[in-house]
């Protein structure tokens, strides 16, 4: 199948890991996923109502951890600046990174299509902090690459 490039946009809040988990919460929940076990491209996991119920029954699946979901669920935690990015982990746009790529430090939906080159690799993914028009933090920005 190859990797699934995947986005979202969540409410701000500060700490991005409460962010990230509410959105894996909901795409969960949602059945916003592709679930390898009925094997059906085209269909998410909303598609079966025999889905399974938690993340834990859904990762038990040995398909499931060879094929991922393609969404959000690939991802665990948030990286701490500094931190290397590893297999199913997402790196904040710090503004150093942005001032360099984008040549400004409050991202705004403007700056998405330049953003998605910052997450060049599967299994990785990448979150910014978009603006308002005032220059306010307004929602964050998830995106990457994942499944197999």
């Amino acid at each position: 199948m190859g990797a699934s490039g995947w986005h979202y946009y969540v409410a701000y809040q500060p700490d991005l890991q409460a962010a990230l988990d509410g959105l894996r919460r909901q795409v969960f929940e949602t059945g916003d996923y592709w679930w390898a076990a009925p094997y059906e491209y085209g269909k998410s996991a909303a598609d079966f109502p025999n889905r399974p119920r938690t993340e834990a029954e859904l990762w038990a699946d040995e398909s499931v951890q060879e094929s991922g979901t393609h969404s959000i669920l690939d991802m665990s935690r948030v990286l701490a600046d500094g931190e290397e990015p590893d297999y199913g982990t997402v790196q904040p746009v710090v503004e150093a990174e942005a001032l360099a790529h984008l040549g400004v430090t409050k991202l705004t939906r403007s700056h998405v299509e330049a953003l998605k080159a910052l997450a060049p690799r599967s299994w990785f993914g990448r979150c910014a902090v978009l603006h308002d028009t005032e220059g306010n933090p307004s929602e964050i920005y998830f995106w990457g690459f994942s499944g197999d």
